[in-house]
């Protein structure tokens, strides 16, 4: 293992020096630094397989070099399904349950851990994995506030491991395709970007404080969160709904769109957040915005606007969710897998129509656009391939959505330091930076 590693480094060292640091593309690493992998196998936990965890299943089954050594899922039921899925899907040595993840990560030939936990538990499940020694696999949002998201990039850079965050559409063909047509030009100069959301989401009803489930460990559940009383309607997936564990629509869906609006137009932090919204469709226990519009100003005159409607699906430009790009030359729409480009009289300049796709998930991506994303981890490790999606990068989007969050729940308008991302000359809003943790819980480094 020493004589490989050095062997790696000495490879990627000769590289960087030769075209300068952060020059080396994607396709060099692969091809020159490919030559040298560490191991036949790497070992992988996926941590929380209920619902999104289903698909890191099949993805890391469907890669080569990975093995998953453990399923990990305080819901018993969900946990055996993950064991029967890795099998259906193919692997070749069944994978070992877990209630508690912590113990995966004991273990000293576990390589990698991925994360599709509730949103409260990404950054401090993330920090153990890192301190443990793992890569981490985080779906998004990767936090549950920017405290958390600051923390985070904190801890990649000081346990030098690889994160990879899960958004997968940057792993897809004509998206990529789509960002080198905007930053050639091919709208000129990209000024405005409009990002959204639709679906049909139903009501949650009023929670009724119920025993807890035989087949929970509630307790593990709630991990770093204060502790709060087990309803009938939090658990499995409205927990996204209550500022308590989620992070509504704008996080749980806009950090895809946002991220793709902020790449496009090549922006970092803005210097104005502003959000307005409500929960108008149902009188229930939902907490955070049905209907939300967010708006993001950036100091060089650009800006992204992004509508959420969790409960009103109607499309727009015939999709419920995309990003439009408008240029001094035309318009670009990003939509799934698929792009147009129009000139500024509505003329159609281009048609880049979806690659090929055979299995469909549960975000409606093509699945093997999501085998992309989760090897271009594994190579990231295993060959010193470059991330499609670094947290540290990435983190910068998340922000948008949390920004957002911020400015609605305060009903203002916030101004943001372009530089770090930070709410300036608004104390009250910098309450909302970060969250109080159960004792014995709180996240460090």
């Amino acid at each position: 293992m020493k004589n490989n590693l050095n062997r790696r480094n000495f490879i990627k060292t000769a590289a960087t020096g030769a075209l300068g640091l952060g020059a080396v593309s994607s396709a060099f690493s692969f091809n020159i630094l490919s030559q040298y992998p560490l191991k036949d196998k790497y070992r992988v936990a996926v941590i929380g397989v209920n619902s999104r965890g289903s698909q890191h299943i099949q993805a890391f089954a469907k890669i080569p070099n990975v093995e998953i050594a453990y399923i990990c899922d305080v819901d018993s039921r969900a946990r055996e399904k993950g064991i029967e899925l890795a099998k259906t899907s193919g692997v070749q040595t069944l994978p070992t349950g877990l209630v508690d993840f912590r113990k995966a990560l004991d273990d000293k030939t576990l390589d990698a851990v991925s994360i599709a936990m509730p949103d409260f538990w990404h950054t401090p499940a993330s920090i153990m994995a890192l301190q443990a020694g793992k890569h981490v696999y985080l779906e998004k949002p990767g936090s549950h506030n920017p405290a958390e998201s600051e923390l985070l990039v904190e801890a990649t850079k000081k346990y030098g491991k690889i994160v990879q965050m899960g958004n997968q559409r940057r792993s897809w063909p004509r998206v990529q395709e789509a960002m080198k047509e905007l930053h050639s030009g091919a709208i000129g100069r990209a000024y405005y970007a409009r990002a959204w959301y639709t679906n049909t989401r139903q009501t949650i009803g009023k929670g009724k404080p119920v025993a807890i489930p035989d087949w929970l460990d509630f307790e593990l559940w709630q991990g770093p969160a204060p502790r709060a009383e087990f309803k009938d309607n939090l658990i499995h997936y409205n927990w996204h709904w209550f500022w308590h564990w989620g992070t509504g629509e704008i996080v749980n869906n806009g950090v895809h769109f946002l991220d793709l609006a902020r790449w496009g137009l090549q922006e970092n932090y803005p210097i104005k957040a502003y959000s307005s919204g409500g929960r108008y469709q149902y009188q229930d226990d939902w907490e955070t915005p049905d209907t939300q519009i967010a708006s993001f100003d950036f100091a060089d005159g650009k800006s992204i606007l992004w509508e959420g409607r969790s409960c009103n699906a109607r499309d727009i430009n015939a999709m419920g969710s995309g990003v439009s790009f408008h240029g001094e030359n035309g318009t670009l729409e990003l939509l799934n897998n698929s792009y147009k480009i129009y000139d500024n009289k509505n003329q159609l300049v281009k048609s880049a129509d979806p690659t090929s796709s055979t299995v469909v998930n549960q975000q409606g991506a093509g699945f093997d656009m999501d085998i992309a994303h989760f090897t271009n981890f594994i190579n990231a490790i295993d060959k010193g391939e470059s991330q499609i999606s670094p947290y540290p990068e990435i983190q910068k989007s998340v922000l948008l959505c949390h920004l957002g969050n911020i400015s609605y729940r305060t009903g203002r308008a916030l101004e943001i330091d372009q530089n770090s991302g930070r709410i300036l000359k608004d104390k009250d809003a910098m309450k909302l930076w970060g969250r109080e943790y159960q004792k014995g819980w709180e996240p460090k480094l």
